[in-house]
């Protein structure tokens, strides 16, 4: 009996603290599971569109049980690595050269004192862009906050990247947003802006976004693939296919991803958006017949997910396949979003455009591109 008594009593103890420790860990996950109950109700999430938003809708692009697929076959992830890892590795993942070591240079155009009526484009890092053409003005992806993430301080902009606030956008004319990714829709940016906006276009289930975010409903319009949006003094905005996803949390494909040309009578843009290369470009390319200038990604790659992003030598045949006579590479130089150098984007396609039918254009970061003036040529500032 003694020996009992001395083995409960020593074992006693130890179950206090083993109880006291299940208690404070399961208090913890309780606390998470509240916090996050309530930061995932913050209007930035946003709900997403059910299938009753696409009732009565003739449908281009394939969708089935309330999600869009894509043209070909596109799995997002070409190894064996699970979507925790794989995402763990995307947020935290440290790479050599990926951030640069000193403030980016760039040149900030005043757009309010910009002629409305000079054809022109600025970049404004990673997938933001203003553009005039033709009188118009569109505002294409724009992310003027500091991060592209729903982590706070992840994905945070290069030093001397995020030069433009809104404040400095004049009145737009078209909103035009590409696909619902941290990196291209940003709640902060577009709801600050929506005095100034005059039209959101949108692919399909996109404008939900905005309609919650308090934009007038008779303002937003959607599309499907090989939709056209005409306007007044012969407009056209073509929304066409891309070889991507959606999705701003787990869930996937609830919304529709998309590429859009701009057509005037005298002129043609093509805004690629996020796309992997695919057939669509060529298709694009002998529906229009030539592009004066085409914004394709060239950034944020790796081979794990090459059929959902460009490797810069396929953005190069891009443009040839698009007959564009100008190619504006996008998608890098303000956020690290994948396990390459900041650089390498531009130095290589540099390298592949050589020999290339196009014009390759490398503005620093709000430095005015001259859409009319084919002798405009830029420093090699990302050496």
């Amino acid at each position: 009996m003694a020996k009992n008594e001395m083995a409960v009593e020593s074992y006693g103890p130890y179950s206090k603290v083993v109880f006291k420790m299940l208690i404070l860990f399961l208090s913890i996950i309780s606390m998470m599971v509240v916090f996050t109950f309530f930061y995932l109700r913050q209007p930035q999430f946003a709900q997403l569109p059910d299938e009753i938003s696409f009732e009565n809708r003739n449908l281009v692009s394939s969708y089935d049980a309330g999600v869009f697929q894509n043209q070909v076959e596109t799995p997002v992830l070409t190894s064996n690595q699970s979507r925790i890892a794989s995402m763990t590795q995307f947020l935290f993942g440290k790479d050599h050269n990926s951030i640069p070591t000193a403030p980016l240079p760039s040149v900030k155009t005043d757009l309010h004192k910009l002629n409305k009526s000079e054809n022109a484009v600025v970049w404004m890092g990673h997938s933001s862009y203003y553009i005039q053409l033709d009188g118009i003005r569109f505002l294409i992806d724009p992310v003027f906050s500091d991060n592209a993430s729903p982590v706070p301080a992840t994905n945070q902009a290069f030093p001397g990247s995020n030069i433009y606030t809104v404040d400095d956008i004049p009145e737009i004319d078209y909103l035009i947003t590409t696909h619902d990714h941290w990196d291209h829709l940003d709640y902060a940016t577009v709801t600050g802006l929506k005095s100034k906006i005059k039209n959101v276009i949108t692919p399909l289930g996109v404008g939900s976004y905005f309609e919650q975010w308090g934009f007038a409903k008779n303002i937003i319009q959607e599309g499907d693939w090989r939709s056209v949006i005409k306007r007044q003094n012969g407009l056209e905005i073509h929304i066409l296919p891309a070889r991507h996803f959606s999705g701003r949390l787990l869930t996937r494909n609830k919304t529709l991803w998309s590429s859009f040309a701009l057509v005037t009578p005298r002129h043609k843009i093509y805004v690629g958006g996020d796309s992997g290369y695919g057939p669509h470009f060529k298709e694009i390319g002998k529906q229009f017949g030539r592009f004066d200038l085409a914004i394709l990604e060239c950034g944020q790659y790796n081979e794990n997910w090459r059929f959902i992003h460009m490797m810069p030598e396929e953005t190069a045949q891009a443009g040839e396949d698009l007959n564009a006579a100008a190619v504006l590479p996008s998608h890098n130089s303000k956020f690290k979003l994948a396990h390459h150098a900041w650089n390498d984007p531009l130095i290589r396609i540099s390298e592949a455009s050589k020999g290339k039918s196009y014009r390759l254009l490398t503005p620093m970061i709000g430095e005015l591109v001259q859409s009319d003036n084919p002798a405009q040529r830029f420093s090699q500032w990302f050496r």
